[in-house]
């Protein structure tokens, strides 16, 4: 095949702008609850067995106490991004600290059924061109992405560094000797000159906050921690058998209950969907990658040229041509497409959003149409249907989950906003209704809008004793998403003040990781034993994020999600949650110029 996508639905005819608002709204107004994000359990004391890692066996080892050039904290993307980059320069030094048994990050725990990338593999998977692989299909599956971030570590000589089944619980900054001295929960005490941290959004399980959720007298795991000597099967796909004479319920309905539900409606005697608010789910469209048409497109420097193109196509970019071709390119394109129908004169903030507006409600109206050409039964097709704004949640993609509840035995247990309403010993209670159990699998997520400090799992100590919690008590303050002031020689790698390009987060991770080589290799060159950004840069920088128009995504009007503090009122510090007010493609360019100009304008080296 080659990259390109099948054709979408036709546009309704008429849509009832005033009446879909009131809609969104009621739907949206069921759902809220002051709780916010204390609706879900921190996974602790009885409930510590749901993070035990079920995939590799933890070896002993002695304590560190060396010394290291550079140390990562996370072995996700980010993390072999920025060691792969370091080694290129001559950096041999890197340590990863992985709190898995091996590199992948989220992709290390995520092993469900079905579990594969969103945004195309093309885009998604970092160093590709270096390692020379070619990803086997469009949207990769699990098993492969774990597979090329261990190639990846292969590939730079990452493993013999690395401490895997390991956990920082210390950063203290000694002012001194420059260096940054970290402690484990192995008895590790090394330091390190550079620390660089990808702890990510998405490592840290949670649990709904279900009355009774340690009663169930059955068997029950997180989706980040599949079971399958319960299950069967295998995170290559192998048929779940040990499932066809159990009733299994699961919670939630997002990303990867979407992608798991199709499997396990072939291999249980009953399957029971528990859904609070339906995803949106439109066309996937998978397909594998012909090597003969990818020989043609694979000259060098591809896969810069893809990101960048995949960028352009979102971010106000003027591409000719959409090289991968999804369902993240196609809503950029409506969205662009009104906008520049408008007279230059009238492109003002509220026209763009009401143009934004009036695409997505178009894009939406195919979505719910789609599910009534699928879905048999009539009233399981109208509870699946998502009555809000395609950005407020994260869009999925997929082929097979509606047509999951066309298999006899799989229901759809919609909750009318309200959720599951307790568990019991033998199974789950929803609206009076106990539905008897033999496995609760929960789909619940990872922690997103808890507290920094609480999701990575340490603090910094950075000059004069101050606490990165306490110096970002008032919101994240940085320059590019990656310095903060008084932490020197510390590197952030993540989207937030940066280019915050959600839809395709490895690029914001490999960019980033371009920087730090570069300014680590500058410093090494010159002698200097410290980087750090000046306050008046990183001032700077919070002004300019400020005058943009805020985030696309989520909002107070949207259903509670993630996206948007569970509906509940984020405070002033979210404001600054933000990425470059020109928007991701021209974060990009900058920063490319930022780092290949040599002057790094606003940051320190001593």
């Amino acid at each position: 095949m080659t990259m390109t996508d099948q054709s979408r639905d036709a546009k309704p005819a008429a849509i009832d702008k005033e009446r879909l608002r009131q809609k969104y709204l009621a739907e949206r107004n069921k759902r809220l609850r002051p709780d916010g994000n204390d609706q879900y359990l921190q996974i602790k004391g009885q409930l510590a067995h749901y993070l035990d890692d079920p995939y590799t066996p933890r070896t002993e080892r002695a304590p560190k106490t060396d010394h290291v050039t550079f140390a990562f904290i996370g072995g996700g993307f980010a993390g072999l991004a920025t060691a792969a980059r370091l080694t290129e320069i001559g950096v041999k030094d890197v340590r990863i600290v992985e709190k898995g048994g091996d590199f992948g990050g989220t992709w290390y725990w995520n092993r469900y059924p079905g579990a594969q990338c969103d945004t195309a593999s093309m885009v998604y998977m970092p160093l590709l061109e270096e390692t020379g692989h070619m990803p086997s299909e469009k949207y990769a599956h699990a098993p492969e992405i774990l597979a090329h971030c261990q190639r990846i570590g292969k590939h730079f000589g990452l493993y013999d560094n690395a401490l895997f089944h390991t956990e920082v619980v210390s950063l203290d900054w000694d002012e001194g000797q420059s260096r940054w001295r970290i402690r484990t929960n192995r008895g590790d005490a090394f330091t390190a000159q550079y620390v660089g941290i990808g702890t990510g959004p998405l490592h840290v399980p949670k649990l709904p906050g279900i009355a009774g959720i340690e009663n169930f007298a059955g068997h029950s795991f997180h989706t980040s921690r599949w079971d399958y000597d319960y299950t069967g099967g295998s995170p290559q796909g192998a048929p779940m058998d040990r499932l066809a004479d159990k009733r299994v319920g699961i919670i939630g309905t997002g990303a990867t209950s979407v992608q798991c539900v199709p499997h396990l409606a072939r291999a249980c005697k009953e399957l029971y969907v528990f859904q609070r608010t339906p995803s949106s789910v439109d066309v996937r469209g998978n397909a594998p990658i012909d090597p003969n048409w990818f020989a043609g497109i694979a000259t060098p420097g591809w896969q810069q040229r893809w990101l960048e193109n995949f960028t352009a196509n979102q971010a106000g970019g003027s591409a000719e041509e959409d090289l991968v071709q999804d369902g993240w390119t196609d809503l950029s394109k409506r969205i662009r497409a009104k906008i520049m129908v408008l007279p230059h004169e009238q492109r003002t903030v509220e026209n763009m959003r009401a143009a934004f507006e009036d695409s997505d409600f178009e894009k939406m109206e195919e979505i719910r149409n789609r599910i009534d050409t699928i879905v048999r039964d009539r009233e399981t097709a109208r509870n699946l249907k998502a009555w809000y704004g395609q950005l407020c949640k994260r869009p999925c993609f997929h082929d097979s989950y509606l047509q999951a509840f066309n298999t006899p035995g799989t229901h759809l247990v919609d909750t009318d906003g309200k959720g599951v309403e307790r568990i019991a010993e033998k199974g789950i209670v929803v609206a009076g209704r106990e539905y008897e159990l033999d496995c609760i699998i929960y789909a619940s997520g990872f922690e997103v809008g808890t507290e920094y400090r609480r999701r990575a799992g340490f603090d910094l100590t950075g000059r004069d004793g101050v606490k990165l919690s306490d110096y970002w008590g008032e919101g994240m303050r940085t320059k590019h998403g990656i310095h903060v002031h008084g932490f020197p020689n510390v590197f952030f790698v993540q989207p937030t003040q940066g280019a915050n390009l959600i839809s395709n987060v490895p690029h914001n991770l490999t960019e980033a990781a371009r920087t730090i080589a570069l300014m680590v290799g500058h410093a090494r060159d010159n002698g200097f034993t410290q980087i750090e950004v000046s306050k008046e840069a990183e001032s700077r920088w919070v002004e300019l994020l400020l005058t943009g128009v805020g985030r696309m995504i989520g909002g107070p009007d949207c259903t509670p999600g993630y996206y948007n503090n569970e509906g509940r009122e984020p405070g002033p510090a979210a404001k600054l949650n933000v990425g470059h007010p020109a928007g991701a493609l021209a974060y990009f360019k900058y920063i490319e110029g930022w780092r290949s100009s040599g002057q790094f304008e606003g940051v320190q080296f001593r």
